[in-house]
């Protein structure tokens, strides 16, 4: 064999061993390129599925309405000076209402008031007429465990009233779900202190049996699962509600 001719296999066949060498790092690049497409895909939906987890567990569908609106708030009004207190007690109104009306930066929540507590619907009445809720804030929103909103409060911060109380009525047994969603109660700091504070439920909810129930919503209770669907101030589970909710007047009629 020539030496030219032994060169020239030489070349070819090194040629060839680069060629195959080429082809596999090829067959290689192209499975390494469907594992991360793949693996791509796969982290794609785990995170769909972390994110819909994750906010399953912020906000419980089940808990709201199943055909919530969405809000339509305008920024809160000035808070009222906390400087109306009537230690004398509520005037009795000329005739019974039936019907409170909050009117908020949300939209109006319309609540029906209850005859079993009769106290305490004059006492609220009373209040209203007054325009003591006017320009007041609620100041308190709960997404866990307990699910209300707490409003009346002149003070906004727990501590406000009207400077006298009214006694406990109209109180449920103790069980599950005894304060439903759409019921309004009496916020108190013990028996027989209940003042101005109230809450408005806007899910199922258990409670001590404590609370005088004095009315349900009958319009607007998806404003209030809306405004809870928002959350808590700084993430928390108990406190001012993230879409601030205002008190503009409250009337009856």
């Amino acid at each position: 064999m020539s030496t030219q001719k032994r060169e020239r296999d030489l070349a070819r066949a090194k040629y060839e061993r680069q060629q195959a060498k080429r082809s596999e790092r090829a067959k290689h690049a192209k499975r390494n390129q469907r594992i991360t497409a793949i693996v791509v895909v796969i982290a794609l939906v785990v995170a769909g599925v972390g994110f819909a987890v994750f906010n399953a567990t912020k906000t419980d569908p089940a808990l709201l309405a199943t055909e919530a609106v969405a809000l339509d708030c305008v920024p809160p009004g000035t808070p009222r000076a906390n400087d109306i207190t009537y230690p004398d007690g509520p005037v009795p109104l000329e005739s019974t209402p039936t019907t409170l009306t909050l009117d908020t930066n949300c939209g109006q929540i319309v609540i029906a008031l209850d005859a079993n507590a009769q106290k305490t619907v004059e006492s609220e009445a009373f209040l209203a007429e007054s325009g003591f809720y006017n320009n007041t804030s609620c100041h308190r929103l709960t997404t866990e465990g307990i699910y209300v909103l707490q409003c009346g409060d002149p003070a906004a911060d727990g501590t406000g009233g009207p400077g006298y109380s009214v006694p406990d009525e109209n109180l449920p047994a103790d069980g599950v779900a005894n304060y439903p969603a759409g019921t309004i109660a009496m916020a108190n700091a013990g028996p027989g202190t209940g003042g101005s504070q109230f809450f408005i439920v806007y899910a199922d909810t258990t409670l001590p049996g404590g609370y005088s129930i004095w009315g349900k919503v009958t319009s607007g209770l998806e404003i209030v699962q809306e405004v809870a669907s928002v959350g808590v101030t700084g993430g928390l589970t108990d406190g001012a509600p993230a879409q601030p909710v205002f008190i503009n007047k409250a009337t009856v009629s």
